[in-house]
């Protein structure tokens, strides 16, 4: 099978660019005491920008050279998991974040009963991601088609729907032009 994200670890900052974590920051009410977890983080793009927010930064993610690169940013812990079998206690992470990965992930329902399991009780998990009924994102999801990525991007609301079956209490907000934060409160 194709490494994609092995292929563009290298590149990939500079290739997609940076962001501003103000909003993220913001939604996931940092500072906190806790623990975060960026799942399906690669090479912490986002997170690493807010590793003085809490008190330890977990990076999770299914590519060794994604991690390789958040390795190399400083104060923070790669794991090479696939967020769908978490290597976490239950319970451990205050705050949960995924960054324009959830349409990466191989079997969502199960990844949704992941990021619960390993969410504390009283914590937030923020998934950020494009907005599929936007024409630019069915641009961007037919591109990764062709690409043969095997990405399955799915609406802000269907993705809340499979966190309210699995118990969370969620809402969605959306920036305006192509993305949608799903903030899930267990």
């Amino acid at each position: 099978m194709i490494s994609h994200f092995d292929f563009l670890a290298s590149i990939y900052d500079r290739f997609i660019g940076q962001s501003d974590p103000a909003r993220l920051q913001k939604i996931l009410d940092l500072p906190t005491p806790g623990m975060l977890l960026d799942a399906g983080g690669g090479t912490a793009r986002v997170s690493a920008q807010l590793k003085n927010f809490v008190s330890h930064l977990v990076i999770c993610d299914s590519s060794r050279k994604m991690l390789g690169q958040a390795k190399s940013k400083g104060g923070l812990s790669p794991i090479q998991s696939h967020v769908e079998q978490l290597p976490f206690a239950d319970n451990k992470f205050q705050r949960i974040m995924v960054v324009d990965s959830f349409h990466h992930f191989s079997d969502h329902l199960r990844a949704v009963i992941e990021l619960l399991r390993v969410l504390e009780s009283g914590g937030k998990l923020v998934i950020e991601e494009p907005d599929i009924a936007r024409i630019p994102v069915k641009l961007v999801a037919l591109a990764e088609k062709l690409l043969l990525m095997q990405s399955r991007f799915f609406s802000p609301d269907r993705i809340r729907d499979m966190f309210l079956t699995a118990g969370g209490n969620v809402s969605i907000e959306y920036d305006g032009n192509y993305t949608a934060w799903i903030i899930i409160e267990k």
